[in-house]
């Protein structure tokens, strides 16, 4: 199951970032908590160069809690803040302004010793397709996206959205896609919506899945397909979940298509529980890389 994606858009994303960057105090990077590698640009780290940053986990509600605390401290390890968010509930949002003076706090005190007049920190959000950006903003901003007037240096057409006093963003349409060669990222990706299911094989990416959860999440693939114990043969697997469920073609035949659809759809809707589909790489991992 080869997986493409749309390089064709990254320059243009990439040029608006590095424009951009000027205008901000600091970035803020939105991940998918279930994948937080495979979900970023491998590229971000050369775009923003040494713009402060914070990594957003964002949909922490459908990630492995126990995961998700390993991923906050493998990048607090690699010198970057980081929090777990839920931005359609609003979950850990309250601390992305004090985390964010955290992060900025000398450069805010060296304008504090110069005499500059304090202002609202200016953030920039960026992330590949489907981290929840839109949903981020709109709760950020509790909806109330307005313009906060032109600054130096900024297009009449760019907006910048007020969060309370503290706090402006920068409505960016600037959006990072991944650009991979490595094939597993893809089908991570795939499995949660990222890419559109028009462009895949759902047969081939249910496969990917139960190998996962096989792997991973024994228990939890047993306990909601009703399996006794789980078979090495695919199709077999494919036959017990089918039959369990009642998804039968005519003659009483499994309908795999319908199976398949209906293993991804409950891995995205969390009714197989909070799952994580990446680890950190170990130092050694990193280096290989």
């Amino acid at each position: 199951m080869a997986i493409q994606w749309f390089p064709g858009h990254m320059a243009k994303a990439r040029r608006e970032v590095t424009e951009k960057l000027k205008l901000v105090d600091i970035i803020y990077e939105l991940v998918d908590a279930r994948l937080p590698l495979s979900s970023r640009n491998p590229m971000i780290d050369e775009i923003i160069q040494h713009k402060p940053r914070l990594v957003l986990l964002n949909k922490a509600d459908m990630a492995d809690p126990q995961k998700t605390a390993l991923w906050l401290a493998y990048f607090e390890e690699k010198g970057i803040k980081a929090l777990a968010i839920n931005s359609q509930a609003g979950n850990g949002l309250s601390q992305i302004t004090a985390v964010s003076k955290e992060i900025l706090k000398e450069k805010l005190e060296r304008l504090k010793a110069k005499g500059v007049k304090p202002r609202a920190i200016r953030a920039m959000i960026v992330g590949i397709p489907n981290v929840g950006k839109s949903t981020f903003i709109n709760r950020l901003a509790k909806k109330n996206i307005a313009k906060t007037g032109n600054m130096p240096g900024v297009t009449k057409a760019q907006q910048w959205i007020k969060v309370g006093k503290e706090l402006e963003l920068l409505d960016t349409p600037g959006i990072l896609w991944p650009k991979f060669e490595d094939q597993e990222i893809g089908k991570r990706l795939a499995v949660t919506g990222a890419i559109k299911d028009t462009l895949l094989n759902q047969q081939d990416l249910a496969i990917y899945a139960l190998r996962f959860l096989e792997k991973e999440y024994p228990g939890t693939l047993e306990e909601r397909f009703n399996l006794e114990e789980i078979p090495e043969d695919i199709v077999e697997l494919f036959d017990v979940i089918g039959k369990n469920r009642g998804v039968l073609a005519g003659g009483g035949m499994i309908d795999y298509d319908k199976t398949a659809e209906l293993i991804i759809r409950e891995l995205r809707a969390v009714r197989l529980g909070r799952i994580t589909l990446e680890m950190p790489p170990t130092d050694e991992e990193e280096h290989e890389q």
